[in-house]
């Protein structure tokens, strides 16, 4: 299935997403895809097969994103956790995100027409030397469409996301590029994975597990929380519009929450803005070295 779909709902779900957007629709919402090895389960099937099934429910529920007008969009596809399952589920996955990219890669004209930024967040260096390709030719070729924001944990955990910035703060006191005096939250936050992406405001879990799963920890202390019962394959966009419904009734309180707190500037001073850019220069690099782009 394409990772870019066209339109499939009916006139009366549309009708409702209209009436949904004539409230406050979240600028960023996350996905805990929780459920495929159950729904496979309950179904009789490999669980290869419900992974399956989960990623053309995620290419779906992306098209009601670009429906309700989300702008960004965060999805938990693999934790580094998930490496310690049996291994013919990890190589089942790891095909299939090979399987994936390929297919992405395969719909340039596309992911161009619609603006689609692909942006692969976790620990590269766990993967096959091919997806890593794969990867960062998807993140090169669309890193300057501005349309729709597509993020894809892989290969992630907030653990090793956060201690990989601590690393990155501690390696610019090393080399003088910042001060012990110039870190702070702010700065950390723009070491982290997800230093291009505003915080989500609208986190949801599927599966009736009540949990984070070391998901985006640092990212999600104000964000809305939606827990669902429903397994990932089996979500529906009636779900998905509940979920928005929630976050909508839930909107007032959390802008309170936010007004009690003292907003800061991204960066604080020049040292860690200057930094900061040398930082996504060598993350760039990096990109480049492991896929040399001629785009």
């Amino acid at each position: 299935m394409s990772w870019i779909r066209d339109n499939t709902l009916n006139w009366f779900q549309l009708l409702a997403i209209k009436i949904l957007r004539t409230g406050h629709i979240p600028k960023h919402v996350a996905f805990i895809m929780d459920g495929n090895r159950r729904y496979a389960s309950k179904n009789g099937m490999e669980k290869i097969k419900g992974h399956t099934k989960g990623f053309d429910k995620f290419a779906e529920t992306l098209q009601w994103c670009r429906d309700l007008g989300v702008q960004e969009v965060t999805f938990y596809a693999f934790s580094i956790e998930n490496f310690k399952r049996k291994q013919e589920e990890v190589n089942g996955l790891l095909n299939l995100a090979e399987q994936k990219f390929q297919r992405l890669l395969g719909e340039k004209d596309k992911t161009t027409k619609y603006g689609l930024c692909v942006r692969i967040i976790g620990n590269l260096s766990l993967l096959p030397q091919n997806i890593q390709e794969l990867i960062a030719e998807t993140m090169i070729f669309t890193k300057d469409h501005n349309k729709v924001f597509l993020n894809i944990a892989f290969a992630y955990t907030s653990r090793d996301e956060i201690t990989h910035a601590i690393k990155d703060v501690i390696e610019g006191v090393e080399s003088g590029d910042i001060l012990p005096d110039d870190i702070d939250e702010n700065l950390i936050s723009n070491c982290l994975y997800t230093n291009d992406s505003p915080h989500p405001d609208l986190l949801i879990r599927t599966s009736g597990e009540v949990r984070f799963s070391d998901f985006l920890m640092w990212q999600i202390s104000n964000t809305c929380i939606y827990f669902t019962n429903v397994l990932w394959p089996e979500f529906n966009v009636w779900d998905f519009l509940n979920a928005i419904f929630y976050y909508q009734r839930c909107y007032s309180d959390i802008q309170k929450v936010m007004k009690k707190q003292t907003v800061k500037p991204l960066l604080q001073n020049s040292r860690q803005s200057t930094y900061i850019d040398k930082l996504n220069r060598k993350r760039q690099i990096a990109l480049e070295r492991v896929y040399p782009s001629n785009i």
